[in-house]
């Protein structure tokens, strides 16, 4: 095993990761990523152990060590090998996958304290074999989970060179938090003008999205695991069906996922349109070592046109993506004032912003072929869940719900992830199901549902 040792670059969080980790201090939410690999067949296991050695190095293989000051930058230090033990479980029946994933996805992860992710098998009674890996996004997002686990499925896993946790007294800790402090302020005067101006002009949608009236709880509060259900379509038919309705790959899976939307509730009463928030990747070269590295764009989607021409949610995708391009949609100028905002106001900051009932969309393109073999080999299927702990019924039902779709594309097929609840429906794995399928169908599309 080769291990690729870069130039020891700052250990600070980027502006944007320091936001992510703000969000989980908040919330008591832990937004994460899971990957599965679906074998319908047994796995090398001497195999898959090697890629559970090398996936804690890179952007796996450290922690946050949060500032001492309350309003400080934090730190990455070292955290490298694997986080936890490899699991390998009973055996079940292939029907209990999903139960299993779900279970997985509710296993701890703590980006702080560790483990920061973890790596299971389930082999099943007709001999298909899963594995998951769940990791917090704090530390990794899809961009840099790819990068990491290519490099560990290839043997060569990277060292970031972070310290170790609580390498430096407090003292030193104290001086060197307050001197980055003083260096971050001409960052934090400008961004409170940007602030200011971009207040003015959106202040409309400010004043309503501020003004609108959260939903009443609609049961017994606790804790609550959001449904989640993955269809793989071929890719050939999507491709196909893209072309056909005069749209793009990108705009077919914002088509459906406007549809899907309102068919769980989140068009607005005004005109009918789904607002979609399109997570759009800026990361860089390999020096890149930011966990999270993507602007946020906002389209607005007539869902009743989409199933028969994609001309208009085409536009509105392009549209969006190239005012962010472009920076005319500036919010995320907005993240060195990240810092000093009071924890108590994080949450409702978001809402304010990103407006009423959105829908998360994110296109994860054209994964490598490499990132099928976990064990070495090119798995059946594929899945990437954009799954949450610590979420609280009263919480999700406050905010009117949620629906997160994603999807990437990977040995032939477009992998399509879904995860989504709507407040007074069942809510259940399968009630879900028959949402994405039926939201397929309306697209003339079908897919293999997991």
């Amino acid at each position: 095993m080769r291990t690729h040792r870069g130039d020891r670059v700052s250990d600070r969080l980027a502006y944007i990761d320091q936001a992510t980790f703000l969000s989980l201090q908040a919330t008591d939410r832990s937004q994460l990523v899971q990957y599965v690999w679906v074998y319908t067949r047994p796995v090398d296991m001497e195999r898959l152990r090697r890629f559970h050695r090398n996936v804690g190095h890179g952007f796996a293989g450290r922690l946050i060590e949060p500032s001492i000051l309350p309003f400080g930058r934090h730190r990455w230090v070292a955290a490298t090998g694997p986080a936890a033990p490899l699991d390998v479980d009973d055996v079940r029946a292939p029907g209990e996958l999903g139960t299993w994933l779900d279970e997985r996805s509710q296993r701890r992860v703590d980006p702080v304290r560790g483990p920061g992710w973890h790596l299971g098998v389930l082999p099943m009674t007709d001999g298909t074999t899963a594995v998951t890996l769940v990791a917090s996004h704090c530390l990794m997002d899809h961009g840099a989970s790819v990068r990491t686990l290519v490099d560990a499925i290839g043997d060569v896993p990277r060292d970031f060179g972070y310290r170790l946790p609580r390498s430096r007294t407090r003292r030193r800790a104290l001086a060197s938090d307050v001197r980055q402090v003083a260096r971050d302020l001409p960052d934090f005067g400008r961004t409170v003008v940007t602030a200011a101006k971009y207040a003015y002009r959106s202040r409309k949608q400010i004043s309503s999205n501020a003004s609108r009236p959260q939903a009443a709880v609609s049961g017994p509060d606790g804790p609550l695991v959001l449904p989640a259900v993955s269809a793989v379509v071929d890719a050939a038919d999507w491709d196909a069906r893209a072309s056909e309705l005069k749209g793009t790959t990108y705009s077919l899976l914002a088509g459906f996922a406007a549809v899907l939307g309102e068919r769980m509730g989140r068009a607005r009463p005004s005109d009918g349109a789904v607002t979609l928030l399109i997570a759009l990747s800026d990361r860089g070269g390999a020096e890149d070592r930011r966990g999270n590295a993507m602007h946020i764009a906002t389209a607005t989607v007539d869902p009743t046109s989409a199933t028969g021409d994609l001309t208009a949610a085409r536009a509105a995708v392009r549209e969006a993506l190239s005012a962010v391009r472009e920076g005319a949609d500036d919010k995320h100028a907005l993240l060195p004032i990240t810092p000093f905002v009071p924890v108590r106001a994080v949450r409702r900051t978001a809402e304010v912003l990103f407006g009423d009932l959105p829908v998360s969309c994110s296109n994860l393109g054209e994964v490598p072929a490499e990132m099928a073999r976990a064990d070495g080999t090119e798995a059946d299927y594929m899945l990437f869940r954009p799954v949450d702990q610590g979420v609280t019924r009263a919480a999700l039902e406050r905010a009117g719900g949620q629906l997160v779709v994603a999807a990437g594309r990977i040995a032939g097929n477009v992998s399509l992830n879904v995860v989504g609840y709507e407040v007074g429906a069942d809510d259940t794995r399968e009630w879900l199901a028959d949402k994405v399928v039926r939201t397929l169908a309306d697209f003339g599309l079908k897919g293999t549902v997991i």
